[in-house]
């Protein structure tokens, strides 16, 4: 499914893209890496709320499971 998304980058925005991209790298490309940069730090911090949550998780008082 590919669809078209309107972008209109403040001033900010546009220096970021500009800093941001690689040489021969295009706009949608830097925002495609940078979405999944974005998609990367929700899993981050997805990770790190689950493993606060089972800090205190002992699985040596577990029976065996076999």
């Amino acid at each position: 499914m590919s669809s078209t998304l309107s972008f209109r980058p403040t001033p900010d925005d546009a220096r970021i893209l500009r800093e941001a991209a690689r040489d021969g790298e295009s706009t949608s490309e830097t925002l495609r890496r940078a979405l999944r940069l974005l998609d990367h730090e929700r899993w981050l911090e997805q990770f790190h709320a689950d493993t606060a949550r089972i800090a205190d998780e002992d699985i040596t008082t577990e029976p065996e499971a076999w």
